[in-house]
């Protein structure tokens, strides 16, 4: 018999102007829509996770990058445990 392990996996959540990372009930990331986008030569949506931040073009590569950079802050040993 195959034992399989049942490992909580990350997900993405709608939110109000943007989407949720979220494991559980932990926020991992989130991405978030500029309200003057338009106007802003940085791009369209805001990323933030894992104590990183930045701007996207698109709603896909903002939330590979919020995926990026948990999975790397996920990997990197903490400096003071």
């Amino acid at each position: 018999m195959k034992r399989t392990s049942k490992k909580n996996k990350p997900f993405w959540e709608r939110a109000y102007q943007g989407h949720a990372y979220w494991l559980g009930k932990k926020k991992l990331g989130k991405v978030t829509l500029l309200i003057a986008h338009n106007l802003d030569p940085r791009g369209k949506y805001r990323w933030e996770a894992a104590g990183r931040a930045g701007f996207s073009d698109a709603l896909d590569k903002a939330k590979s990058a919020v995926e990026l950079a948990v999975a790397a802050a996920d990997k990197q040993l903490d400096l003071f445990k």
